[in-house]
């Protein structure tokens, strides 16, 4: 059994990142992050990992790292793995809108809601964090 989690380097990618963790914990499960493009090689990519799991008190949580196939769109990776054996949930970040933006929700996130095999959650960003 595994969660997964889509991986940016923004603001929505790395606040995904807690509660990704936290529902691994919850489930006792491990967490697949995908990382977007190849943000995984980034030198901050490990911390930002590390802070993600102290701030959700996940220390026992097994991580799995999985970069995105060649030639193939993050949305894609996300829906195919949701697909697999055993993955419960997968969690992505999503920006805040406003009320006329709702009407439009980015591709990538849309698609991962309307296609993805499993359930979805969808994390929004503390207000007021920096973009």
């Amino acid at each position: 059994m595994s969660v997964v989690v889509g991986y940016s380097p923004t603001v929505e990618g790395k606040g995904a990142l807690p509660f990704a963790f936290g529902e691994a914990l919850q489930r006792s499960t491990d967490l697949i992050i995908v990382a977007e493009d190849n943000s995984a090689s980034d030198p901050e990519f490990g911390a930002v990992v590390e802070s993600a799991r102290d701030e959700a008190g996940a220390a026992g949580v097994v991580v799995k790292i999985q970069d995105n196939e060649q030639g193939r769109s993050h949305a894609d990776n996300l829906i195919d793995l949701s697909f697999g054996d055993g993955v419960e949930l997968v969690v992505i970040g999503i920006r805040r809108r406003s009320p006329v933006g709702k009407l439009f929700l980015g591709s990538i996130s849309q698609r991962v809601l309307l296609e993805a095999q499993c359930p979805v959650t969808a994390v929004k960003p503390a207000v007021g964090l920096p973009r």
